[in-house]
């Protein structure tokens, strides 16, 4: 499931730009300034790590100020404001404690943060960290950079680019380039280096005070490890991890690491909890199906079809229990997803965001949402499934559907209208097959209510 980038505003008013992956315990990244949320998103390789550690926690994640999706007209590019826009985050999602994790000056953020804030963190994960900026970079080579940026501003990211990604390939170079001039102004990308090659955390290093782990590449180009270790033993009780491989970027080369991380982050920590049980009793239904999937079939041959349904089933899955659904796992409907939810409301915003990952995998989905009493069983196989009269209504309303459309019964609109934040579309009754008398449906549209 493609995480959704929302805003919250930090201290000083600057707009920023976060998104949400999974659920659990709370797990926040502080990116490096070059990185954006686009970019780890739309490389299969940084994918793979956020899908790993949001199988059980919830993974946030934002754009650095002036860079991304974040607002890009700011002045202050303190560490004092950078830290806010942590906080700004955590308290936007009412985070009451959470993990932080940092990368290079993300890192520098996140020491500061844990140092001033040690009642919200539970635990601290740095990556290629550095108490001081001067240490590991020349003056004269950072001012270099920056005349560079502000001079030619195309050859300096390819310049950065070379920095970022030393060992290639070519072709990743060319898109990280790219991917600077398309979220970062050269301006702002200089403010951002003289940060980075500048900041200094060496006072707040030994006032860390939750659990810390702090890996550092031995081949790293960028930041030596023996800065890392440096500000490793300025950390009360911190463990250090060398890893092999050259790069600074934890989503390439070997990423054995995630298991030690999240070992490290579930010390002290129940086990995750059991899924909830299916209810009996009345619950809101949604039932999403591919549409036309015998056509897509055809079109795409049957290996691709299973494969990208394979892959749409698990978004929509995520995008369920993000909502607080639960999906039902012993029924398999064809191409159908079918789950449970107590509120009409995160079952309507469920619905949304499986149209939103049917479409974004070219399988548009038919949607149909019901609410009335269902009766829980188990399967022959030991699975939990549903069923009654509205699970029957929900899948034939999710049939009359226009694909990517999202069509809920009159009873669900009833319970949802004052609290959906959404528009509802009457499209009067109409009879489905096997349902005695006509249902009155309203097709769901994104926006204020009317």
């Amino acid at each position: 499931m493609e995480p959704r980038i929302r805003f919250c505003t930090s201290a000083d008013g600057t707009r920023i730009a976060y998104a949400t992956l999974g659920q659990g315990p709370p797990l926040m990244f502080v990116p490096p300034w070059a990185a954006t949320l686009e970019f780890n998103w739309d490389s299969p390789d940084s994918r793979a790590v956020l899908e790993s550690l949001s199988q059980h926690r919830l993974y946030v994640s934002f754009d650095r100020r002036g860079v991304g999706a974040s607002q890009r007209e700011v002045d202050d590019f303190s560490l004092e404001a950078q830290v806010a826009d942590v906080a700004a985050v955590a308290d936007h999602l009412q985070l009451e404690r959470f993990d932080l994790w940092g990368m290079l000056d993300g890192a520098a953020v996140s020491i500061t943060y844990a140092a001033q804030h040690p009642e919200r963190l539970s635990r601290l994960v740095l990556w290629a960290a550095y108490p001081c900026g001067v240490e590991i970079v020349r003056p004269g080579a950072a001012r270099s950079l920056v005349e560079l940026i502000r001079g030619n501003w195309s050859l300096a990211r390819r310049a950065i680019a070379d920095v970022v990604f030393p060992s290639g390939p070519t072709d990743l170079q060319r898109w990280f380039s790219n991917s600077l001039r398309q979220s970062i102004s050269p301006e702002v990308a200089a403010q951002c280096v003289e940060f980075f090659a500048t900041v200094d955390v060496r006072p707040f290093l030994p006032r860390v005070s939750a659990p810390t782990l702090v890996f550092h590449r031995r081949g790293d180009r960028d930041v030596p490890i023996s800065a890392g270790r440096a500000a490793a033993a300025l950390i009360p009780d911190a463990r250090f991890v060398a890893l092999e491989g050259d790069m600074d970027d934890p989503y390439l080369g070997d990423t054995s690491y995630l298991e030690t991380m999240t070992q490290f982050l579930d010390e002290g920590r129940a086990s995750p909890a059991a899924p909830p049980e299916l209810p009996s009793g009345t619950a809101v239904i949604l039932f999403a199906d591919i549409a036309d999937s015998t056509a897509l079939t055809e079109r795409l041959g049957d290996a691709a079809f299973r494969g990208k349904a394979r892959e749409l089933d698990t978004a929509l899955r995520s995008a369920i229990r993000e909502c607080s659904g639960t999906p039902v796992e012993g029924k398999l409907l064809g191409d159908g997803v079918l789950a449970v939810f107590t509120s009409a409301r995160r079952a309507i915003e469920a619905a949304l965001l499986c149209g939103s990952a049917g479409a974004s995998a070219g399988l548009p989905l038919h949607l149909g949402i019901h609410a009335g009493d269902v009766i829980r069983e188990e399967d022959p196989d030991g699975r939990a499934n549903v069923y009654g009269g509205a699970v029957n209504i929900a899948a034939r309303i999710a049939g009359v559907s226009a694909p990517g459309e999202v069509l809920v019964s009159d009873t669900v609109r009833g319970l949802a209208r004052t609290s959906a934040g959404v528009t509802f579309d009457d499209r009067g009754e109409q009879s489905l097959k096997g349902v005695s008398e006509p249902v009155r449906l309203f097709a769901v549209g994104e926006g204020a209510r009317g």
